[in-house]
Protein backbone atom coordinates (compact mmCIF):
# COMPACT_ATOMS: atom_id res chain seq x y z
CA UNK A 1 0.00 0.00 0.00
CA UNK A 2 1.31 3.42 -0.92
CA UNK A 3 1.45 6.01 1.83
CA UNK A 4 -1.82 7.91 2.05
CA UNK A 5 -1.66 11.62 1.24
CA UNK A 6 -1.26 14.17 3.99
CA UNK A 7 -4.95 15.08 3.74
CA UNK A 8 -7.75 12.65 3.12
CA UNK A 9 -11.41 13.60 3.03
CA UNK A 10 -13.74 11.76 5.47
CA UNK A 11 -15.68 10.19 2.56
CA UNK A 12 -12.53 8.46 1.47
CA UNK A 13 -11.75 7.29 5.00
CA UNK A 14 -15.10 5.52 5.03
CA UNK A 15 -14.09 3.62 1.89
CA UNK A 16 -10.61 2.69 3.12
CA UNK A 17 -10.07 -1.03 3.48
CA UNK A 18 -6.56 -2.33 4.05
CA UNK A 19 -4.43 -4.59 6.23
CA UNK A 20 -1.46 -3.66 8.43
CA UNK A 21 0.90 -6.61 8.19
CA UNK A 22 4.30 -7.63 9.53
CA UNK A 23 3.58 -5.91 12.85
CA UNK A 24 4.05 -6.54 16.54
CA UNK A 25 0.63 -5.45 17.76
CA UNK A 26 -0.15 -4.40 21.34
CA UNK A 27 -3.20 -6.42 22.38
CA UNK A 28 -4.26 -7.43 25.90
CA UNK A 29 -1.08 -5.77 27.28
CA UNK A 30 1.29 -7.87 25.18
CA UNK A 31 2.84 -7.66 21.75
CA UNK A 32 2.02 -10.35 19.23
CA UNK A 33 2.15 -11.06 15.50
CA UNK A 34 -1.36 -9.90 14.64
CA UNK A 35 -2.64 -8.43 11.40
CA UNK A 36 -4.89 -5.37 11.70
CA UNK A 37 -7.73 -5.08 9.22
CA UNK A 38 -8.75 -1.42 8.92
CA UNK A 39 -12.13 -0.76 7.39
CA UNK A 40 -14.46 2.23 7.76
CA UNK A 41 -11.94 3.71 10.21
CA UNK A 42 -12.31 0.75 12.57
CA UNK A 43 -10.12 -2.20 13.60
CA UNK A 44 -10.51 -5.93 13.28
CA UNK A 45 -7.69 -8.22 14.40
CA UNK A 46 -6.89 -11.19 12.21
CA UNK A 47 -4.01 -13.34 11.02
CA UNK A 48 -1.89 -13.36 7.89
CA UNK A 49 -3.99 -16.18 6.45
CA UNK A 50 -7.06 -13.92 6.60
CA UNK A 51 -5.60 -11.35 4.18
CA UNK A 52 -7.27 -11.84 0.77
CA UNK A 53 -5.10 -12.10 -2.29
CA UNK A 54 -4.74 -8.69 -3.90
CA UNK A 55 -5.86 -6.77 -0.82
CA UNK A 56 -4.24 -3.44 -0.01
CA UNK A 57 -1.59 -3.84 2.69
CA UNK A 58 0.65 -1.60 4.74
CA UNK A 59 3.93 -3.25 5.73
CA UNK A 60 4.76 -2.28 9.31
CA UNK A 61 8.30 -3.63 8.85
CA UNK A 62 8.20 -5.50 12.15
CA UNK A 63 7.50 -2.36 14.19
CA UNK A 64 5.49 -2.16 17.40
CA UNK A 65 1.92 -0.99 16.83
CA UNK A 66 0.23 0.60 19.83
CA UNK A 67 -2.97 2.60 20.42
CA UNK A 68 -2.77 6.32 19.73
CA UNK A 69 -1.91 8.52 22.71
CA UNK A 70 -4.70 10.46 24.46
CA UNK A 71 -3.82 13.82 26.03
CA UNK A 72 -6.55 15.00 28.42
CA UNK A 73 -4.71 18.11 29.63
CA UNK A 74 -3.08 20.54 27.20
CA UNK A 75 -3.31 24.29 26.67
CA UNK A 76 -1.82 24.38 23.19
CA UNK A 77 1.21 23.95 20.93
CA UNK A 78 2.97 25.33 17.82
CA UNK A 79 2.16 28.96 18.61
CA UNK A 80 -1.51 28.40 19.46
CA UNK A 81 -3.03 29.02 22.90
CA UNK A 82 -6.35 27.23 23.46
CA UNK A 83 -7.85 30.28 25.22
CA UNK A 84 -7.48 32.36 22.06
CA UNK A 85 -7.76 29.63 19.42
CA UNK A 86 -10.26 29.70 16.58
CA UNK A 87 -11.25 26.53 14.69
CA UNK A 88 -8.29 26.62 12.29
CA UNK A 89 -5.94 27.21 15.23
CA UNK A 90 -7.34 24.17 17.05
CA UNK A 91 -6.84 22.24 13.81
CA UNK A 92 -3.19 23.31 13.77
CA UNK A 93 -2.72 21.94 17.31
CA UNK A 94 -4.41 18.68 16.31
CA UNK A 95 -2.16 18.22 13.29
CA UNK A 96 0.93 18.74 15.43
CA UNK A 97 -0.31 16.28 18.04
CA UNK A 98 -1.08 13.65 15.43
CA UNK A 99 2.43 13.96 14.00
CA UNK A 100 3.77 13.06 17.47
CA UNK A 101 1.47 10.11 18.11
CA UNK A 102 -1.37 11.78 19.99
CA UNK A 103 -4.57 10.81 18.21
CA UNK A 104 -7.12 12.21 20.72
CA UNK A 105 -7.07 15.24 23.00
CA UNK A 106 -9.05 17.59 25.20
CA UNK A 107 -8.49 21.32 24.89
CA UNK A 108 -7.80 22.76 28.34
CA UNK A 109 -9.36 26.18 28.86
CA UNK A 110 -7.46 28.09 31.53
CA UNK A 111 -9.48 30.18 34.00
CA UNK A 112 -10.65 33.25 32.08
CA UNK A 113 -13.50 35.74 32.03
CA UNK A 114 -16.97 34.31 31.49
CA UNK A 115 -17.11 36.10 28.14
CA UNK A 116 -13.81 34.61 26.94
CA UNK A 117 -14.70 31.13 28.21
CA UNK A 118 -17.97 31.31 26.30
CA UNK A 119 -16.05 32.46 23.21
CA UNK A 120 -13.72 29.45 23.57
CA UNK A 121 -16.70 27.11 23.76
CA UNK A 122 -18.09 28.58 20.55
CA UNK A 123 -14.76 27.90 18.81
CA UNK A 124 -14.92 24.23 19.83
CA UNK A 125 -18.41 24.04 18.36
CA UNK A 126 -17.27 25.68 15.12
CA UNK A 127 -14.32 23.26 14.94
CA UNK A 128 -16.72 20.37 14.45
CA UNK A 129 -17.91 21.98 11.22
CA UNK A 130 -14.54 22.00 9.44
CA UNK A 131 -12.66 19.10 7.88
CA UNK A 132 -10.07 17.82 10.36
CA UNK A 133 -9.43 14.28 9.14
CA UNK A 134 -5.67 14.93 9.09
CA UNK A 135 -5.57 15.80 12.79
CA UNK A 136 -5.97 14.21 16.20
CA UNK A 137 -9.57 13.91 17.40
CA UNK A 138 -10.62 16.87 19.54
CA UNK A 139 -12.69 14.99 22.10
CA UNK A 140 -13.98 18.06 23.93
CA UNK A 141 -13.13 20.58 26.61
CA UNK A 142 -11.28 20.46 29.92
CA UNK A 143 -12.15 23.40 32.15
CA UNK A 144 -9.23 24.16 34.45
CA UNK A 145 -11.10 26.52 36.72
CA UNK A 146 -12.57 28.90 37.66
CA UNK A 147 -13.50 27.02 40.86
CA UNK A 148 -9.96 26.91 42.23
CA UNK A 149 -8.07 27.97 45.37
CA UNK A 150 -6.12 31.23 45.13
CA UNK A 151 -3.34 29.94 47.42
CA UNK A 152 -2.50 27.23 44.84
CA UNK A 153 -3.48 29.14 41.72
CA UNK A 154 -0.27 28.44 39.79
CA UNK A 155 -0.75 30.24 36.49
CA UNK A 156 -4.44 30.96 37.13
CA UNK A 157 -5.41 34.68 37.21
CA UNK A 158 -6.45 35.14 40.85
CA UNK A 159 -9.05 37.82 40.21
CA UNK A 160 -11.04 35.44 37.99
CA UNK A 161 -11.28 32.56 40.48
CA UNK A 162 -14.73 31.82 41.89
CA UNK A 163 -16.59 29.81 44.49
CA UNK A 164 -18.57 26.77 43.40
CA UNK A 165 -21.32 27.78 40.98
CA UNK A 166 -23.46 25.00 39.53
CA UNK A 167 -25.56 27.45 37.52
CA UNK A 168 -22.48 28.77 35.70
CA UNK A 169 -21.18 25.26 35.05
CA UNK A 170 -24.57 24.20 33.70
CA UNK A 171 -24.59 27.26 31.45
CA UNK A 172 -21.16 26.38 30.07
CA UNK A 173 -22.15 22.76 29.43
CA UNK A 174 -25.44 23.71 27.77
CA UNK A 175 -23.64 26.24 25.59
CA UNK A 176 -21.04 23.59 24.77
CA UNK A 177 -23.79 21.08 23.91
CA UNK A 178 -22.13 18.50 26.14
CA UNK A 179 -18.56 19.09 24.97
CA UNK A 180 -17.19 19.78 28.48
CA UNK A 181 -15.81 16.36 29.41
CA UNK A 182 -13.60 17.13 32.42
CA UNK A 183 -13.10 19.92 34.93
CA UNK A 184 -10.59 20.66 37.68
CA UNK A 185 -11.81 22.01 41.01
CA UNK A 186 -10.38 22.69 44.48
CA UNK A 187 -12.28 20.82 47.24
CA UNK A 188 -11.71 23.50 49.89
CA UNK A 189 -13.35 26.26 47.86
CA UNK A 190 -16.84 27.07 49.13
CA UNK A 191 -19.58 25.16 47.31
CA UNK A 192 -17.24 23.01 45.23
CA UNK A 193 -17.68 19.62 46.91
CA UNK A 194 -21.46 20.03 46.77
CA UNK A 195 -21.18 20.85 43.06
CA UNK A 196 -19.40 17.61 42.09
CA UNK A 197 -22.53 15.40 41.87
CA UNK A 198 -24.15 18.07 39.69
CA UNK A 199 -21.12 18.05 37.39
CA UNK A 200 -21.40 14.28 37.05
CA UNK A 201 -25.08 14.60 36.09
CA UNK A 202 -24.01 17.04 33.39
CA UNK A 203 -21.64 14.38 31.98
CA UNK A 204 -18.48 16.01 33.32
CA UNK A 205 -15.65 14.03 34.94
CA UNK A 206 -14.15 15.82 37.93
CA UNK A 207 -10.51 16.13 38.92
CA UNK A 208 -9.19 17.86 42.03
CA UNK A 209 -6.13 20.07 42.05
CA UNK A 210 -4.72 23.60 42.42
CA UNK A 211 -5.57 22.86 46.00
CA UNK A 212 -4.49 23.11 49.62
CA UNK A 213 -7.30 20.82 50.76
CA UNK A 214 -6.99 18.80 53.92
CA UNK A 215 -7.17 15.02 53.73
CA UNK A 216 -10.79 15.13 54.91
CA UNK A 217 -11.80 17.80 52.40
CA UNK A 218 -10.21 15.88 49.54
CA UNK A 219 -11.80 12.60 50.65
CA UNK A 220 -15.22 14.27 50.74
CA UNK A 221 -14.70 15.40 47.14
CA UNK A 222 -13.70 11.87 46.14
CA UNK A 223 -16.71 10.41 47.94
CA UNK A 224 -18.88 12.88 46.02
CA UNK A 225 -17.51 11.64 42.71
CA UNK A 226 -14.10 13.17 41.92
CA UNK A 227 -12.03 10.50 40.16
CA UNK A 228 -8.78 12.22 39.18
CA UNK A 229 -5.90 14.25 40.58
CA UNK A 230 -4.88 17.10 38.27
CA UNK A 231 -1.11 17.27 37.62
CA UNK A 232 -0.36 15.36 40.82
CA UNK A 233 2.15 16.97 43.24
CA UNK A 234 2.11 20.23 41.26
CA UNK A 235 0.05 23.18 42.59
CA UNK A 236 -1.00 20.93 45.46
CA UNK A 237 -0.58 20.81 49.24
CA UNK A 238 1.93 18.08 49.89
CA UNK A 239 1.92 15.20 52.34
CA UNK A 240 2.76 15.67 56.03
CA UNK A 241 2.72 12.91 58.60
CA UNK A 242 0.25 14.88 60.74
CA UNK A 243 -1.90 16.06 57.80
CA UNK A 244 -1.78 13.85 54.70
CA UNK A 245 -3.71 16.57 52.82
CA UNK A 246 -4.98 16.26 49.26
CA UNK A 247 -1.79 14.48 48.25
CA UNK A 248 -2.37 11.71 50.76
CA UNK A 249 -6.02 11.40 49.75
CA UNK A 250 -5.38 10.91 46.03
CA UNK A 251 -2.54 8.47 46.66
CA UNK A 252 -4.62 6.41 49.11
CA UNK A 253 -7.79 6.25 46.97
CA UNK A 254 -7.66 3.28 44.63
CA UNK A 255 -10.37 4.66 42.35
CA UNK A 256 -8.57 7.96 41.68
CA UNK A 257 -6.43 8.40 38.58
CA UNK A 258 -3.34 10.58 38.98
CA UNK A 259 -2.19 12.83 36.16
CA UNK A 260 1.58 13.20 35.88
CA UNK A 261 3.66 15.59 33.80
CA UNK A 262 6.69 13.48 32.92
CA UNK A 263 9.03 16.14 31.56
CA UNK A 264 11.61 15.73 34.34
CA UNK A 265 10.90 19.31 35.47
CA UNK A 266 7.44 19.26 37.00
CA UNK A 267 8.30 15.87 38.48
CA UNK A 268 11.87 14.67 38.78
CA UNK A 269 12.45 11.05 37.73
CA UNK A 270 12.45 9.71 41.31
CA UNK A 271 9.07 11.32 41.95
CA UNK A 272 7.56 9.73 38.83
CA UNK A 273 8.93 6.39 39.95
CA UNK A 274 7.47 6.86 43.43
CA UNK A 275 4.05 7.81 42.06
CA UNK A 276 3.99 4.76 39.80
CA UNK A 277 5.03 2.49 42.67
CA UNK A 278 2.22 3.81 44.87
CA UNK A 279 -0.62 4.02 42.35
CA UNK A 280 0.43 1.32 39.90
CA UNK A 281 0.53 1.85 36.14
CA UNK A 282 -3.21 1.23 35.95
CA UNK A 283 -4.04 4.45 37.80
CA UNK A 284 -1.64 7.02 36.35
CA UNK A 285 -2.27 9.18 33.29
CA UNK A 286 0.57 10.83 31.42
CA UNK A 287 -0.32 14.35 30.30
CA UNK A 288 1.61 17.18 28.71
CA UNK A 289 -0.04 20.29 30.24
CA UNK A 290 1.64 21.83 27.20
CA UNK A 291 1.37 25.47 26.22
CA UNK A 292 1.69 27.23 22.88
CA UNK A 293 5.50 26.89 23.05
CA UNK A 294 5.40 23.11 22.51
CA UNK A 295 7.12 22.35 19.24
CA UNK A 296 8.81 25.76 19.14
CA UNK A 297 12.14 27.23 20.35
CA UNK A 298 12.74 29.02 23.64
CA UNK A 299 11.25 32.50 23.76
CA UNK A 300 8.34 34.64 24.94
CA UNK A 301 4.82 33.22 24.79
CA UNK A 302 1.52 33.44 26.65
CA UNK A 303 -0.80 31.14 28.56
CA UNK A 304 -4.29 32.54 28.77
CA UNK A 305 -3.86 36.05 30.17
CA UNK A 306 -0.29 35.37 31.38
CA UNK A 307 3.05 36.22 29.76
CA UNK A 308 5.40 33.22 29.79
CA UNK A 309 9.14 32.86 29.21
CA UNK A 310 10.54 29.53 27.98
CA UNK A 311 14.20 28.85 28.64
CA UNK A 312 15.80 25.44 28.05
CA UNK A 313 12.32 24.10 27.36
CA UNK A 314 11.07 25.16 30.82
CA UNK A 315 8.01 27.47 30.80
CA UNK A 316 7.62 29.98 33.64
CA UNK A 317 5.49 33.06 34.29
CA UNK A 318 7.34 36.22 33.40
CA UNK A 319 5.87 37.93 36.46
CA UNK A 320 7.12 35.69 39.28
CA UNK A 321 8.86 32.63 37.83
CA UNK A 322 6.05 30.19 38.65
CA UNK A 323 6.19 27.17 36.36
CA UNK A 324 3.43 27.57 33.75
CA UNK A 325 2.69 24.43 31.78
CA UNK A 326 5.22 22.52 29.72
CA UNK A 327 6.65 22.08 26.24
CA UNK A 328 6.25 18.30 26.46
CA UNK A 329 4.77 15.99 23.83
CA UNK A 330 3.43 12.55 24.73
CA UNK A 331 5.89 10.69 22.50
CA UNK A 332 8.64 12.15 24.69
CA UNK A 333 6.55 11.43 27.76
CA UNK A 334 6.40 7.74 26.84
CA UNK A 335 10.17 7.47 26.64
CA UNK A 336 10.58 9.47 29.85
CA UNK A 337 8.27 7.22 31.86
CA UNK A 338 10.21 4.16 30.69
CA UNK A 339 13.50 5.83 31.60
CA UNK A 340 12.28 7.18 34.95
CA UNK A 341 10.68 3.95 36.18
CA UNK A 342 12.62 1.12 34.54
CA UNK A 343 9.30 -0.32 33.34
CA UNK A 344 8.93 -1.93 29.92
CA UNK A 345 7.13 -0.45 26.92
CA UNK A 346 4.35 -3.02 27.39
CA UNK A 347 3.84 -1.93 30.98
CA UNK A 348 3.87 1.82 30.33
CA UNK A 349 1.53 2.05 27.30
CA UNK A 350 -1.75 2.10 29.32
CA UNK A 351 -0.73 5.34 31.06
CA UNK A 352 -1.03 7.17 27.74
CA UNK A 353 -3.86 5.21 26.13
CA UNK A 354 -6.35 3.05 28.00
CA UNK A 355 -6.19 4.90 31.33
CA UNK A 356 -7.26 8.29 29.92
CA UNK A 357 -9.87 6.52 27.79
CA UNK A 358 -11.32 4.83 30.89
CA UNK A 359 -11.26 8.05 32.88
CA UNK A 360 -13.29 9.75 30.15
CA UNK A 361 -15.62 6.78 29.72
CA UNK A 362 -14.54 6.41 26.08
CA UNK A 363 -12.90 2.99 26.32
CA UNK A 364 -15.53 1.56 23.99
CA UNK A 365 -13.87 3.19 20.97
CA UNK A 366 -10.40 4.58 21.84
CA UNK A 367 -7.40 3.57 23.95
CA UNK A 368 -7.16 -0.07 22.86
CA UNK A 369 -6.38 -2.19 19.82
CA UNK A 370 -9.29 -4.56 19.53
CA UNK A 371 -12.19 -5.41 17.26
CA UNK A 372 -14.49 -2.46 16.67
CA UNK A 373 -12.16 0.18 18.10
CA UNK A 374 -11.19 3.31 16.17
CA UNK A 375 -8.16 2.74 13.98
CA UNK A 376 -6.00 5.20 15.94
CA UNK A 377 -2.59 3.59 15.77
CA UNK A 378 1.03 4.53 16.36
CA UNK A 379 3.97 2.61 14.89
CA UNK A 380 7.15 2.83 16.96
CA UNK A 381 10.68 2.10 15.77
CA UNK A 382 13.23 0.11 17.75
CA UNK A 383 14.05 3.19 19.87
CA UNK A 384 10.36 3.89 20.63
CA UNK A 385 10.30 6.89 18.32
CA UNK A 386 7.06 7.56 16.44
CA UNK A 387 7.46 6.26 12.90
CA UNK A 388 3.90 6.40 11.50
CA UNK A 389 0.51 7.47 12.83
CA UNK A 390 -2.98 6.46 11.73
CA UNK A 391 -6.04 8.46 12.79
CA UNK A 392 -9.20 6.49 12.06
CA UNK A 393 -7.22 4.61 9.47
CA UNK A 394 -5.85 7.75 7.82
CA UNK A 395 -2.05 7.76 7.60
CA UNK A 396 -1.14 11.30 8.65
CA UNK A 397 1.96 13.23 7.71
CA UNK A 398 4.90 13.35 10.11
CA UNK A 399 5.12 17.08 9.48
CA UNK A 400 3.17 19.43 11.76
Amino acid sequence: MQAAPYFMHPERIKKMDFYITNAQVYHNHHFGAHVIHVTDGKIKLCTASDVPQGAETFDAQGRHVIPGFIDIHTHGAVGVDVNTAGPEDLHKIGRFFASNGTTSWLGSVLTDTEEQTQWCIEQFKAYDKIDTSDAAHLLGIHLEGPFLASAYKGAMPEHLLQQGNTALLRHYQELAEGRVKYMTVSPEVSGVTQMIPDAKKLGIRVGIGHSGATYQQAMEAIENGATLSTHTFNAMRLFHQHEPAIMGAVLASDEVYCEMICDGLHLVPATVNLLVKIKGLGRVIGITDSIMAAGLPDGHYHLGVNDVVVKDGDAKLESDGTRAGSTLTLNRGLKNIIAFTGKTLEEVIPALTENPAKFLGMEDHIGFIDDGMDADLVLLDEDNNVAQVFVKGNLVSKEA
